[in-house]
């Protein structure tokens, strides 16, 4: 894509009334745009973004068993009164139509997609079942904060899994927590499997995947020499204590911010809506559910405030919305100009962003710091007279001179 075509521009400032750095990064290098505290619009560099983190999540939901729907945003207010969510969920969209019949905007699927597999599974051979989407959510949020890591539109896939047993939720709980895993290391994230309370979804302890970040809403108590973490709100434990887990190490304090969560819901919803299965005697029975949530956007969020830094905004390659950069540093000279067209003609089989301007280089510079691109490729008049283009990793600073035709190959 050539970067004098591209709708979106960055801009010096961000808007007075950002405060949270993933907001006014995005706000600035033009992947977003503020329409109100806690909603978003999402430029073409944004959406690229959110597609590459879909893909990762849709590829790893996939491999581990789920299936892709799409479930309803515009929601009955039945089911949500059979539950006792109705007046039970302070942050529910509640919306009067024109002929009085009330709705609501989903702010999670519970009460769809049960009455979606009870039409479906009705023996113990239908089991376990695993369904997945990836879609919008909307919550009342009283103070919607932190950019868009807690907004009142957010997009979000959320899973939920059917079983006949606890054993088997318990063994497709642990398939789902690797495939999390996977998740974040590919965002270049390491994430911290934290036991939490169950909140408004379950009596029972939940589990919550935390990224350490000052921009994060939580407090954490975690071992570095094991895998055991607490939320603070669940803890029986302090900072300094000595893990309870592994007995080795000391617990530390951090902040960290949610990316994902899991929820062992039990029979509630089943019960809520009389859905039963036959067993291998022929006994009617509830099945158990899972609820699986990771914020899309809000991991879009997360992932620059880990790893931005002074200049701008840091991508992963995984989920970047180029990998290369391509600066001509001389748009005024022929020869370079004509050089920097060929190769961003041999890159268009790649992933690319032409930055072709007439622009001076620092403006450039400054421009491709704040989008962070993984890799810049820069040609300028020393282009001409070496023949090699200068190579720059934006997370590392890293600097390579390649031949055109070494660069092209690797």
């Amino acid at each position: 894509m050539r970067q004098s075509q591209l709708f979106t521009k960055t801009r010096r400032d961000a808007p007075k009334d950002e405060e949270a750095k993933n907001a006014q990064l995005l706000i600035r290098a033009g992947y977003v745009k503020k329409e109100m505290a806690g909603v978003y619009s999402y430029l073409p560099l944004g959406i690229k973004v959110l597609a590459n983190i879909e893909r990762i999540v849709r590829r790893e939901m996939d491999a581990i068993g789920g299936q892709e729907l799409r479930m309803a945003t515009l929601h009955p207010s039945e089911p949500w009164k059979q539950t006792g969510a109705w007046d039970g969920v302070d942050v529910l969209f509640k919306l009067m139509s024109r002929t009085e019949k009330e709705y609501a905007l989903g702010q999670s699927e519970e009460e769809i997609v049960a009455p979606i597999a009870q039409e479906y599974a009705n023996s113990y051979k239908d089991f376990p079942i695993a369904l997945y989407q990836i879609g919008q959510k909307y919550r009342d949020e009283l103070r919607a904060k932190s950019g868009i890591m807690r907004g009142r539109e957010f997009g979000m896939k959320d899973m939920y899994s059917f079983h006949t047993s606890q054993e088997d939720f318990d063994r497709f709980y642990a398939i789902v927590k690797e495939a999390y895993l996977r998740i974040y290391r590919e965002c270049n994230l390491t994430a911290k499997v934290t036991e939490a309370s169950g909140g408004s979804f379950s009596e029972k302890i939940s589990y919550e995947f935390m990224v350490l970040t000052d921009a994060g809403e939580d407090t954490i108590f975690y071992c570095e020499e094991c895998d055991y973490c607490v939320n603070e709100e669940v803890a029986k434990v302090k900072e300094g204590d000595t893990c309870p887990s592994c007995s080795k190490g000391t617990l530390k304090a951090g902040v960290a911010s949610e990316v994902g969560n899991v929820f062992d819901l039990g029979q509630k919803y089943a019960k809520d809506f009389k859905f039963m299965y036959k067993d291998a005697e022929g006994i009617d029975q509830y099945p158990i559910e899972g609820c699986y949530g990771l914020g899309i956007t809000r991991l879009m969020g997360v992932i620059v405030e880990a790893l931005a830094d002074e200049k701008g905004i840091v991508w992963p390659e995984a989920v970047a919305p180029f990998r290369y950069h391509l600066l001509s540093l001389a748009p005024d000279d022929a020869d370079v100009k004509a050089f920097a067209d060929a190769l961003y003609g041999d890159m268009l089989t790649g992933s690319v962003l032409y930055d072709d301007r007439d622009a001076r280089a620092g403006e450039k510079f400054a421009d491709s710091d704040l989008i962070g691109i993984p890799w810049r490729v820069i040609v300028g008049k020393d282009t001409l007279k070496s023949g090699m283009v200068e190579l720059v990793n934006r997370a590392t600073g890293e600097v390579s001179k390649l031949s055109r035709e070494d660069f092209l190959t690797r």
